[in-house]
């Protein structure tokens, strides 16, 4: 089984960040990219070749495995990427702007990194506020492929056989790569507009696994709300507190259905955080803002402290 390892160098300045060159290392092998945030690993995993079979896991590189492990977050991809393995597995690194953001986030104050106003002042002083009083601390990051699960000849066994092998086979080999946690409270699964319809089958299908769900401009129909909020609900009933956050933008064309499953879960008492940025429902706006916010909340819940939304 071949296991690479690919380095993404972060600048030191967030105002003007850039991916670093980087070079692919021998089957099993580690290249040295020196002082970047992540170390990044590219994964084969067995599996279903219809359903997944690759990630990468980026590590922090701060990690410490003599310290207590770190909390894991799994992340899915959206539509765009799901026609080719090595692209979905790589699509939050290389185009929704995770390792910027993981930069940005460490090294503050966050600074705008586009020309648009998805990120305003007021939410860049509240984010810098908040950093300045609570660093961002960081975690692992597994980003499995994702398949276009619709185009399944039997859309419900693939989502079964999908959760099935993200919880015994994505979420166990995060842990033996990394020092990373077993509490549940600890691990959290999250995906972006196709990704966030198939985290919410996944977490449905696999509560025990993970202590959080979230989603990011999810592609669902909003005559679909009602039944994920009860679904969540359910959840929350059989196995207790479970950290829920909904991420929308002012123009997502599936914002409707996105604050239409905010306000269901209202309804039903569910404890959540949602947010509406400006913004559409592309991968710059991830890139800016996004992804940031995304792993923002993740990293203040894993820490057991409020989210404050801007």
């Amino acid at each position: 089984m071949r296991t690479t390892r690919r380095g993404f160098l972060i600048g030191a300045s967030a105002a003007a960040w850039t991916l670093g060159t980087t070079r692919r290392a021998e089957a099993g092998g580690t290249t040295d990219l020196g002082a970047s945030d992540l170390d990044v690993r590219d994964l084969d995993l067995p599996g279903d070749r219809a359903l997944g079979r690759r990630m990468t896991l980026s590590i922090p590189r701060g990690l410490d495995p003599t310290k207590a492990p770190a909390p894991l977050l799994v992340l899915l991809h959206g539509l765009g990427e799901t026609g080719d393995e090595r692209m979905g597995a790589y699509a939050w690194l290389e185009r929704y702007g995770l390792a910027t953001a993981f930069a940005r986030l460490g090294r503050p104050p966050v600074v705008r990194t586009s020309k648009r106003l998805d990120f305003t002042d007021e939410h860049l002083r509240a984010v810098n506020e908040e950093l300045s009083r609570t660093p961002f601390r960081g975690f692992v990051i597994a980003c499995p492929y994702t398949p276009n699960v619709n185009k399944a000849a039997n859309p419900k066994a693939a989502l079964d056989g999908y959760a099935r092998w993200i919880a015994e086979v994505v979420v166990p080999r995060a842990r033996r790569e990394a020092h990373v946690a077993t509490d549940v409270a600890r691990i959290a699964l999250d995906g972006c507009s196709l990704g966030g319809y198939v985290a919410l089958e996944v977490f449905s299908r696999r509560p025990e696994t993970f202590g959080a769900i979230g989603v990011v401009q999810t592609a669902i129909g909003a005559h679909r709300t009602a039944g994920y909020a009860d679904r969540l609900a359910a959840i929350i009933t059989a196995h207790g507190a479970r950290g829920v956050h909904v991420e929308t933008s002012t123009t997502d064309p599936f914002r409707a259905a996105n604050e239409a499953l905010s306000a269901d879960l209202t309804k039903r008492n569910v404890p959540h955080d949602a947010v509406v940025l400006p913004g559409p429902h592309d991968q710059p706006w991830l890139r800016e803002v996004g992804t940031l916010e995304m792993l923002r909340w993740h990293d203040r819940r894993f820490r057991g402290l409020s989210v404050r939304n801007p």
